[in-house]
């Protein structure tokens, strides 16, 4: 599967650079669906299974371990990446506290004076969601089920949700889901701080 995602990612790259530009517009509408289809989806297979949610209750706050541990590890990783690169750490901070989001974080921090740092935290991020979708399935066969939702990120709601429940069982979507959402609500929080 992973191979799959590779070639049809290259292949999009191919015909994005040969695509006529009034497509573009059409394109944007058609993957916004097929992102709310992909979620729809997700739902279904999720609400088929009953004893997921009682897992999940049973959890309690325990639930909130992974997402703070996913924001924890980003931070680490901006911090070592910063000193590595001879960077000022809270910009490295800044850069992975996108968490994934890489629509919004570069935006905030070029809009914050430092447009360099903004096309660096555009194109880590987008890095992040395609590395993502390529090691979740040897993370899941390697590791464990619940490796799979940090490299997600913020991301782990949305698009790499599909590939989450698809390589795990319910209760790691669920939680990955969970993981998703407030590493989606902390991105704006997060970004700023450091900036």
């Amino acid at each position: 599967m992973s191979l799959a995602i590779l070639i049809v990612l290259i292949l999009g790259i191919l015909g994005g650079i040969y695509m006529p530009l009034e497509v573009t517009s059409f394109l944007d509408q058609a993957s916004s669906y097929m992102l709310l289809l992909l979620l729809f989806s997700v739902g279904i297979d999720l609400g088929l299974n009953r004893q997921v949610f009682l897992q999940i209750r049973q959890m309690g706050f325990r639930i909130l371990l992974i997402p703070f541990g996913v924001i924890l590890g980003s931070l680490c990783g901006g911090g070592i990446c910063a000193v590595l690169l001879q960077m000022q750490i809270k910009e490295g901070l800044a850069i992975a506290s996108g968490l994934g989001w890489y629509s919004l974080s570069g935006i905030l921090i070029t809009e914050a004076g430092n447009p360099i740092g903004g096309t660096i935290s555009f194109l880590s991020n987008v890095f992040r969601e395609v590395i993502t979708f390529i090691s979740i399935p040897f993370l899941v066969k390697y590791l464990n089920s619940y490796s799979a939702i940090a490299p997600a990120g913020a991301t782990a709601m949305d698009t790499t949700l599909g590939i989450i429940s698809k390589n795990t069982d319910g209760k790691t979507a669920i939680i990955a889901f969970v993981s998703g959402v407030i590493c989606t609500l902390l991105v704006p929080v997060l970004v700023p701080l450091f900036l």
